[in-house]
């Protein structure tokens, strides 16, 4: 027998734990299992084709919202090329509305309902002649063969103990470039209507020796980054306090750790213990959604954003800890006015990102349930988005996404972090300016063309031009600075004009800087030729500027850079 557990990941670097999780627990069928990995990026035909030489028994697709309408897609045509496969379901996605899904798809023998780890061995037992039916298999539903197909519903089954989960990256080989996820917890303590997460009331935790035993092994191997997927990280004050405290005390300086955390939890103990990390040990996610006192109530959701504005800002003094901040346009009583309060509270953070996402009506989430209540319009197809409320219409989700794609741009990819606040100071309201730079790409039509890193330079340099006139140059200094902030640049773009230095300067200086290396400190291998390839010379307000680029922050990625002090150079 050979059964194929697929996942259809939303990207390469991507790794799908479920599946991992099913086949570790299986260990005793682990030759029989294999386990496929796709992207959404692959075409269906590719796919196709590689199931079908596969060959498998038994074929089992893990089903998430990114993924469920490429699933749904295969699942029409595997039957004509594969009649005697048996197909099984499992997720989120197909967890909350299984009879519906098997209804819609009679050749899909059953679905596995929430945790599937447990379900999925007693399935490998069936398969085996092991049990003698699927009545004896709790948390699945499963079409039933008789004179008329009809659909069986066992009852859900109990959590289990995540401490009995075995760890899935032994072979570690197997991940390499790919993001490596963990789980030390399943449930949420929170309830939040648009998430599924608050379905699972049963909040447990994987046994903490456990844990550090096996989080050791990723410090041990290298991993650049391990995703936390526990929803609320630091529900639990010990157990937060004990792994962040064995990360510190046991890293090497190479792991990146990702935790999604309710920030006004924290309290003053685990700041100062973040506060005094390596800078890019951990990052924090910290989901926000709205500022609304109204909206976080309707949602059931527990905020104080007083306590997370403060929590945050005691983090960043140390500047040590990468903060993603999230909103979520289209929840209740959140108009558009309302969502851009909620943009300037959060923007006025300053977080390294700030992430604008819409509302996914989820099958089975309080807000799918209430969709009439609230006149929530969405869409048909996967991710569900929404397409207006009682509250906001479609128009104006549309201007919120040009805001969303100029956050992304502008802000998030930290290329501008001088610029920007001059022009937030020009506009009086950081909401307003992304909202006039999204119409100068719809009005100007470059929404419709990919540009390069550089090109974005040239945009925003066009769009303060014709803005604000009278400080061109100050902002033109600025842009020339956030550019080689970033960019070690040899063809110089048109905004930028000349440069400021001449050949005989610099060649001055790194003559000098070749026998003294006054600032290019660990160079001492190279020779002037090599130092002028690898650092950039640049004079900003009458200042000249070294950008050292083997030396970067570790949060922005921004190169080191010293104000050069020679008088030989006139500075």
């Amino acid at each position: 027998m050979k059964v194929l557990l697929t996942a259809i990941n939303a990207k390469y670097i991507h790794s799908n734990l479920a599946v991992y999780s099913l086949k570790a627990y299986a260990r005793k069928y682990r030759e029989e299992i294999e386990i496929a990995e796709y992207t959404i990026n692959q075409t269906m035909d590719m796919i196709l084709a590689d199931i079908f030489k596969k060959k498998p028994d038994i074929l089992c697709f893990s089903c998430y919202l990114w993924n469920i309408s490429y699933v749904e897609q295969l699942l029409y045509e595997l039957p004509k090329i594969l009649p005697e496969i048996q197909i099984w379901l499992g997720g989120p996605e197909v967890s909350y509305n299984a009879v519906n899904t098997l209804n819609k798809f009679p050749q899909v023998k059953g679905i596995m309902c929430g945790e599937g780890e447990e379900t999925f061995l007693e399935l490998m037992e069936y398969f085996h002649g092991n049990r003698k039916s699927l009545e004896m298999i709790d948390g699945i539903t499963y079409h039933e063969q008789g004179e008329a197909v009809r659909v069986v519903k066992n009852p859900m089954r109990a959590v289990m103990d995540l401490s009995k989960v075995p760890f899935v990256y032994e072979e570690i080989e197997h991940f390499t470039n790919r993001i490596i996820y963990y789980e030390t917890s399943r449930g949420c303590p929170f309830s939040c209507s648009y998430c599924l997460s608050s379905i699972d009331k049963c909040l447990r935790f994987r046994d903490l020796e456990l844990v550090k035993k096996e989080l050791q092994f990723f410090i041990d191997h290298e991993v650049p980054q391990v995703k936390f997927v526990d929803r609320t990280f630091n529900c639990h004050h010990t157990h937060a306090m004990e792994i962040w405290s064995y990360l510190k005390e046991h890293d090497i300086g190479k792991t990146n750790f990702h935790f999604e955390v309710a920030a006004d939890l924290l309290n003053e103990e685990e700041i100062r213990l973040i506060q005094s990390m390596r800078p890019g040990l951990i990052q924090l996610e910290i989901g926000i959604q709205s500022t609304n006192p109204i909206t976080i109530n309707e949602i059931h959701r527990t905020m104080n954003f007083k306590e997370v504005g403060r929590v945050v800002k005691a983090i960043q003094k140390n500047k040590n800890v990468h903060q993603h901040l999230d909103l979520i346009a289209g929840l209740p009583y959140e108009n558009y006015e309302s969502f851009a309060k909620s943009f300037r509270d959060v923007y006025a953070l300053h977080p390294e990102q700030l992430q604008l996402g819409f509302l996914k009506v989820l099958k089975g989430s309080h807000m799918y349930e209430h969709a009439q209540d609230y006149e929530l319009q969405y869409q048909n197809r996967a991710p569900f988005e929404v397409l207006s409320t009682r509250w906001i219409s479609y128009e104006e989700l549309i201007r919120l996404k040009g805001v969303e794609e100029m956050v992304e741009v502008y802000y998030n990819s930290g290329q501008f972090v001088n610029t920007l606040p001059l022009l937030e100071e020009y506009f009086g309201d950081a909401f307003k300016l992304y909202e006039t730079l999204s119409q100068y790409y719809e009005e100007n039509q470059l929404y419709v063309l990919n540009h390069s890193r550089i090109k974005r330079y040239e945009i925003l340099f066009d769009f303060i031009c014709k803005h604000d006139k009278e400080n061109v140059e100050k902002y033109r200094q600025m842009l020339i600075f956030d550019l080689y902030l970033r960019e070690n640049v040899k063809k110089r773009p048109d905004f930028a004009g000349e440069i400021q230095i001449t050949k005989e300067e610099a060649s001055k200086f790194y003559d000098e800087e070749a026998e003294t290396h006054r600032y290019l400190v660990g160079y001492e291998q190279y020779d002037k030729r090599q130092l002028r390839k690898m650092t950039h010379l640049e004079r900003i307000d009458g200042t000249l500027m070294l950008f050292d680029y083997r030396n970067r922050d570790v949060l922005l990625n921004q190169a080191k850079v010293y104000e050069v002090k020679n008088v030989q150079l006139g500075t």
